[in-house]
């Protein structure tokens, strides 16, 4: 019942294919979207009331766990910096986190609240940290959502049932 997106330029938009990423061992195909599709995507799930695992890099200079923040400071021309981090081996999946809500700040920035594994008493923000949207965009490889947390014309559009 769940389905793994993605989103990357070398392969044809609205079908499956392998990301070539070192710890996707079994070869696991997922659903290749438009950037903004993936992020629709995620935003539609988390105000249907569903959370999302995310599949990223946390091994960037933004990624801050300490202090509960993931931001990107390459905030320009995000596909392209997501294409080359993917194809040069920059953006790694080095870790899995669990997305479970939205916030924004007093200037409107878009952040995705997020769980990770490493325990309540890890940081001073109980074990969450908050990742701007744009570090999303950047440095997602994938996520997984339960199907029926997809908009109907997405669904349709993957053949998903």
């Amino acid at each position: 019942d769940y389905v793994e997106l993605t989103s990357f330029t070398h392969k044809p938009y609205y079908e499956t294919f392998s990301p070539e990423v070192p710890d996707n061992w079994e070869n696991q195909p997922m659903y290749n979207l438009p950037l903004d599709e993936l992020i629709g995507a995620i935003d539609y799930a988390l105000n249907k009331g569903y959370t999302v695992c995310w599949d990223g890099d946390v091994s960037e200079q933004g990624f801050s766990f300490k202090n509960g923040i993931a931001i990107n400071p390459q905030v320009e021309d995000v596909k392209e910096i997501r294409q080359d981090g993917y194809e040069k081996f920059v953006t790694t999946d080095d870790h899995l986190m669990h997305i479970t809500g939205i916030v924004k700040d007093q200037n409107g920035t878009k952040y995705y609240i997020t769980k990770n594994s490493w325990g309540a008493e890890s940081n001073k923000s109980g074990g969450y940290l908050n990742m701007s949207e744009s570090y999303v965009r950047a440095k997602t490889i994938c996520v997984m959502v339960h199907k029926d947390s997809l908009p109907k014309e997405l669904k349709k559009k993957l053949g998903i049932q």
